[in-house]
């Protein structure tokens, strides 16, 4: 006899067009009616246009056709916001007081290993003036959607990411808006994007403490944040004020990583300290978490970010970041960050 659970298998295997997920990872599946031979599957439909929905319709009924004890079937779309079918575990915004420190960079490899360790990963990119995530996973699609939702672009190791810079017809144009604009387009990103089922969705900050990250730390439920830094006195000094508002906005820090902590020179077997002695340990202790890693200056992988292949990115170093992470992250019943 036909199950509910041969059924959700089926539908497993359906992908959305323009997203390259289907239509179970995307939480679409409403409900599910199996009686006389008859099978009835109820869709939600925001961020579908019409021909994508008639697309999904004909490629069910021939899935589910092809399976036995099946005589009919039937596929509705409801109404529904994508806040509705939104399933989202643990939020985890990288966030630093300074500029220029490398948080686009951290908010990738962080996804990237979170993937690695075969957790589904999306990447909200909130900096929505100075947007960078998209050059380095080399995704230049403009999003699909319609006026019920917007469907994120999938990355090629299968991260999903929504970021302003693929509604510009430029990637170049500039962005010139004050910080209530700023706000609301976050917001739009966390309201009427389609993520659908995702274990982490990495939130990538831009500098300061004002509008943008106020916006991300009260509008969204982020459940931990990544502190990134590097070497100089200066920059530690204003990183401390990005301590402070986590701690304020009472969000949790998961650890704090240090970027272009050092230059190796293989030639001679050594690391150059060009901004400094690392203060990686310091800036931990400072923020009440563990060192989570110390990124070196690393010629191959601004050539793969260049390229926009950061995805194929593989260091000692970054395996220790990702190791690490693994290691302060848990997800416990009710989907909420544990920091070990």
């Amino acid at each position: 006899m036909l199950t509910k659970e041969q059924v959700s298998k089926s539908l497993n295997e359906v992908l959305v067009p323009g997203v390259r997920r289907s239509i179970t990872m995307l939480n679409l599946v409403r409900n599910i009616n199996i009686s006389d031979r008859r099978v009835e599957v109820f869709l939600a439909a925001p961020g579908i246009g019409e021909n994508a929905q008639e697309w999904i319709k004909n490629k069910l009924k021939n899935t589910l056709g092809a399976m036995s004890d099946i005589d009919n079937v039937d596929i509705d779309f409801v109404d529904a916001k994508p806040n509705e079918v939104n399933q989202i575990k643990s939020i985890i915004a990288v966030m630093s007081g300074k500029g220029g420190v490398g948080k686009s960079l951290v908010a990738s490899l962080t996804a990237i290993a979170l993937k690695r360790h075969g957790y589904e990963v999306g990447i909200l990119d909130a900096d929505i003036t100075g947007p960078s995530i998209p050059k380095m996973l080399g995704i230049k699609e403009r999003p699909a959607g319609s006026e019920t939702g917007i469907l994120p672009v999938v990355s090629r190791s299968g991260i999903e990411m929504m970021s302003f810079n693929l509604l510009l017809k430029q990637e170049e144009d500039a962005v010139i808006w004050r910080g209530p604009l700023i706000s609301k387009a976050i917001t739009q990103f966390w309201e009427e994007v389609v993520w659908g089922k995702l274990d982490y969705l990495i939130v990538d900050l831009p500098p300061g403490t004002a509008d943008a990250p106020l916006t991300v730390m009260q509008t969204l439920p982020v459940t931990g944040v990544i502190i990134v830094s590097t070497p100089q006195d200066l920059t530690n000094m204003i990183v401390r004020k990005a301590v402070a508002m986590a701690k304020k906005m009472d969000k949790p820090i998961i650890g704090v990583i240090e970027n272009m902590s050092y230059l190796y020179v293989p030639e001679i077997g050594k690391k150059i300290e060009i901004f400094g002695r690392g203060q990686g340990k310091e800036m931990a202790e400072a923020a009440g978490a563990p060192l989570l890693g110390e990124l070196p200056i690393d010629p191959e992988l601004a050539r793969l970010c260049d390229e926009g292949n950061i995805e194929r990115y593989n260091s000692d170093a970054f395996i220790k970041m990702s190791e690490a992470l693994s290691n302060v992250l848990s997800l416990p019943e009710g989907g909420r960050i544990r920091v070990e």
